[in-house]
């Protein structure tokens, strides 16, 4: 029955006023089958007068709803109050339920405070909050290489650690990434890098005579001294310092050849050995005085279009993902001619002598703008600003077309032996500061969310680009978040390629594989500087084999086979710990990478679950137990889900690192293992047999073909007693490495052995000839000791003929006594059949 009571209390009187009981039950059945009396059911006072009337249940099966009803009012009435259903006074269950059944009220539960992103801002040098401008849409920024040589371990520092910070947003954080990045090819070094290239080409293919060669490298060595002399920064003078005394010690031969008049052949060769050795020198010179008269503007663009193609295969070598779009200044000198424009026309920008520059004074004093946002202590600083204009742009002349010292070049007038642009201020070419303003406010507007470079362009690249991108767009907020990658050093070392202290990816890739110098980068925080050296890749390669051992035995776990319902197991005290620690763990790893994206932290737990997964599955194999597949299972998948994230697993492996070489992986773990299972089979069978017949040359085969053969083919086999033989798929180097180290560790415990054995032989020897002396002769030869003996063979007196002292005397007595002792065990030794 629903609805209030004061719906119902009309029908239930007009049923209490039938005098006839049989008429009333039968009125109030017909009432009840329009009504719900069970399901949400309330109950009222009206329902309880009417259940007064009746005293038991009607059984007449026709009139079921009145029975029904019945039974429904007396179990609640019977429930809902102690004093029964009949009992005085209104029970609490009529009290509870006047109007409507309710659910209970429900309370959310208090929950915590969900992690958020924040990045190291060098706008405010704190960790911010990141919040994308457009909901999950961020748009990116990257600095790209001035392409005029091979890419080296600094740029892998920074793209590398840009393409972690990158696949974080947009696979972990679920951000709809757009990252656009430049390539500069027109620059100050491209331009000089050409011209010396085709200079000394031109000057190896006029063949110069060995005098002719010698002449021109001291010609070349005068400015060369002057500008040594002139450098003030030790790194740079010690580079300096190294290519003189390289020349110098080249040229001697030379010189010692045209003196003695030696064979053309003999002084040929000495001449090709100078310039070799004198290509930099002699480069620099002939740039200094012939690079003004250079007419062929092909070189401007091989030589950027050659290094830019061998930079995106390094960046796919080390699998770092493409940018979305890519801009080349040389594509984008129309857009940067507007740009440059606009900045004059809003009166940040002066033309002077074909060039044009940016009004530093005029924009700091803005009120709606700031000058030096990422790095104020170094506005002014000279150096800085002049290595930020190239080494083709710092002249006498240059600088005096400037209003203040600090301003920069928007634009350059194009000199003699520079390519050039038309523009309304005359031929020219960018500067190098506005080619990332006008590419990327071109694409991503008056206003980007991330902007990405190394740590080095802080000043005056970056606050150069803000300053200019904010006086074109009059706005003070073009980047939103500037996020700058740490230094790269090596083995402690500054690295520069201007300093020739540099090593190639290429090089580096000889060494180390793509994953481990990513896993290296994880190991460090993004923004900080890293030290590549041998302990940090020794760190890599620990890391990445304890990972893949775990992986390994995982897949091993899974392949024993099993039916559909033994995949699901009963989960012990054990399993339940794991699970938890497991769901601790991935909550860690969350809150590191809202953390400025810590790697180093997110490697550092899953190094620590791993360990407890390790413990884990050693204690089920201890006890003979199979351990939970589902739980390892799962933990795997997670780790290899996070490898994937980060770039290190490179292929689509469902599990664990890919075996072999690209696109192979899963095709190869899938088609030999199920032989390489059966071989395994076979093998301990036969292992079986020949145990239990004594037939050791079997067995010896049987690790031969374990130790020798199937390394050689990736394929490592790991026996353990009372357990079956596990099979696991594994790079080939690193097995045959594995094999040499465990080569050269059996040879160390051999030789240590043979040297302990000697060691003990030469002891016992050295013991037997101390037995074999009597004590009465023990003292005699030590006459430069002692000078007077007694009958015994003590000493009584020392050399100068003093008698000993009694302390002296018993302490020879003691060593007697032991020597006597000694002796007699080497007589009854004797005398027993032993050594004499």
């Amino acid at each position: 029955m629903a609805g209030s009571s004061g719906e119902q209390a009309p029908d239930y009187r007009s049923i209490l006023s039938i005098s006839d009981e049989a008429a009333r039950v039968q009125a109030l059945n017909e009432h009840l089958s329009t009504r719900s009396y069970v399901q949400g059911y309330s109950l009222t006072q009206a329902d309880v007068d009417v259940f007064r009337q009746l005293s038991a249940p009607p059984t007449d099966a026709r009139l079921f709803h009145v029975a029904r009803w019945f039974r429904h009012i007396e179990a609640i009435l019977a429930t809902a109050s102690p004093m029964g259903p009949l009992g005085s006074g209104e029970p609490r269950g009529l009290q509870a339920s006047k109007g409507r059944r309710a659910q209970p009220q429900w309370s959310p539960p208090a929950g915590s405070e969900p992690c958020r992103l924040r990045l190291y801002n060098s706008l405010t040098r704190n960790k911010d909050v990141f919040i994308p401008q457009n909901g999950k849409r961020v748009t990116w920024y990257c600095c790209g290489p001035t392409v005029y040589d091979a890419s080296h371990m600094g740029h892998a520092r920074s793209y590398i650690s840009f393409d972690i910070l990158r696949r974080v947003l947009r696979d972990y954080f679920k951000f709809d990434v757009f990252y656009c990045m430049n390539i500069t090819d027109i620059d100050d070094k491209i331009i000089k890098r050409a011209r010396q290239n085709c200079l000394f080409e031109q000057y190896q293919e006029r063949r110069p005579a060995a005098a002719q060669l010698l002449e021109d490298i001291q010609s070349a060595l005068k400015p060369f001294s002057v500008k040594l002399s002139e450098t003030t920064d030790p790194d740079k003078k010690q580079m300096l310092e190294r290519i003189q005394c390289a020349v110098q010690l080249a040229a001697a031969p030379l010189q010692e050849a045209v003196r003695s008049d030696l064979a053309a052949e003999d002084t040929d060769r000495r001449a090709q050995v100078l310039l070799e050795e004198a290509k930099d020198l002699l480069s620099d010179w002939l740039d200094s005085t012939l690079g003004s008269e250079v007419t062929d503007n092909s070189i401007f663009s091989k030589l950027p279009k050659f290094w830019e193609g061998e930079f995106h295969k390094d960046m796919e070598a080390l699998n770092v993902l493409p940018p979305d779009v890519l801009t080349r200044v040389s594509e984008y000198v129309p857009e940067i001619v507007n740009f440059v424009q606009k900045i004059v026309d809003n009166g940040y920008g002066y033309a002077s002598n074909g060039s044009v520059y940016f009004d530093t004074v005029k924009f700091a004093s803005s009120e709606r703008h700031s000058y030096g946002k990422l790095v104020p202590e170094a506005v002014g600083d000279q150096k800085a600003l002049q290595e930020g204009e190239g080494d083709l742009s710092v002249s006498a002349d240059r600088l005096s077309e400037k209003r203040s010292p600090s301003d920069f070049a928007l634009w350059k007038a194009s000199k003699p032996g520079e390519p050039s642009w038309p523009c309304p201020w005359g031929k020219g070419r960018p500067g190098w500061h506005i080619e990332c303003s006008a590419m990327a406010g071109t694409l991503l507007g008056a206003s980007m969310d991330i902007h990405g470079g190394g740590f080095d362009l802080r000043f005056p690249h970056h606050d150069n680009e803000l300053a200019q991108s904010e006086a074109y767009f009059e706005n003070d907020c073009w980047v939103r978040y500037f996020l700058h990658t740490g230094h790269l050093t090596i083995a402690g070392c500054k690295m520069s390629k201007s300093l020739k202290n540099f090593i190639t990816i290429k090089d580096a890739l000889k060494q180390h594989s793509a994953r481990q110098l990513r896993l290296a980068f994880l190991m460090h925080s993004w923004k900080d500087t890293l030290d590549y050296s041998s302990n940090t890749m020794e760190s890599a390669l620990q890391f990445e084999k304890f990972m893949n051992e775990f992986f390994l035995n995982v897949k091993d776990i899974l392949r024993a086979p099993v039916d559909v319902t033994g995949q699901f197991e009963k989960w012990e005290d054990e399993e339940a710990e794991l699970n938890s620690s497991f769901y601790d763990k991935k909550a860690a790893i969350h809150e590191a990478l809202c953390d400025n994206v810590d790697t180093r932290t997110v490697l550092e737990e899953m190094r620590a679950l791993v360990s407890q997964c390790n413990l884990y599955m050693a204690a089920r194999k201890a006890a003979r137990r199979r351990p939970n597949r589902a739980l390892l299972e799962s933990v795997a998948m997670y780790l290899t889900h996070m490898l994937k994230i980060f770039g290190a697993i490179e292929e689509a492996s469902p599990l664990g690192f890919p075996v072999g070489g690209p696109g192979t992986s899963l095709n190869l773990e899938s088609t030999v293992m199920p032989y390489l299972q059966v071989l395994s089979e076979f093998r301990e069978g036969v292992r079986k047999i020949a145990r239990e017949k004594k037939v050791p040359e079997v067995l010896q085969l049987s690790d031969a073909l374990r130790d020798d053969v199937l390394p050689e083919l990736g394929v490592r086999l790991e026996d353990h007693e009372g357990l079956p033989t596990v099979v696991k798929l594994v790079d080939r180097d690193t097995l045959l490495k594995e094999r040499e180290e465990k080569k050269r560790a059996e040879e160390e415990k051999r030789r240590k052995k043979e040297e302990a054995a000697r060691k003990k032989q030469e002891q016992e020897a050295a013991r037997l000839a101390k037995m074999k002396v009597p004590p009465s002769e023990m003292f005699l030869s030590e006459s430069d000791k002692y000078s007077k003996f007694d009958e015994n063979g003590l000493p009584t007196h020392d050399t100068e003929g003093k008698e000993l002292s009694k302390g002296q005397a018993k302490k020879l007595r003691k060593l007697f006594e032991a020597q006597e002792k000694l002796h007699r065990e080497y007589l009854q030794t004797v005398q027993n059949g032993g050594p004499e």
